[in-house]
């Protein structure tokens, strides 16, 4: 397990700046009353996340943490080396006899030389 995934919620709020405002868009006037959006915006790295669905803060809050993890854990993924790769001197020496053989085959197609 990681440890953007061992940290708690109030370990992870505690890193962060948290902001509320009216999310707007439909819903009514208790939308548009209420400020239920939240924004995070985790100090140490600067990542920002939002969440504004739904009509209660606390849902919000719990959605904007979860999105906060997912970006920390793609933040700190690091792809597995790529080795470059190499066909075989079989498969080279091979490939290079079919290219032969089917030279010849296109070599007989061809109208007879005149011996002008």
């Amino acid at each position: 397990m990681s440890a953007v995934q061992s940290r708690s919620d109030d370990e992870l709020l505690a890193e962060c700046a948290v902001e509320t405002f009216r999310a707007g868009g439909p819903g009514g006037q208790h939308q548009n009353k209420t400020e239920s959006g939240v924004r995070l915006t985790h100090r140490p790295t600067g990542i920002v996340a939002t969440a504004r669905e739904s009509r209660s803060q606390h849902r919000n809050r719990a959605r904007a943490l979860d999105r906060l993890r997912i970006a920390l854990r793609e933040r700190e993924h690091t792809p597995r080396i790529r080795r470059p790769t190499k066909p075989t001197r079989a498969a080279h020496e091979k490939r290079l006899d079919e290219k032969r053989r089917r030279s010849l085959t296109k070599k007989k197609r061809r109208r007879p030389e005149s011996d002008e």
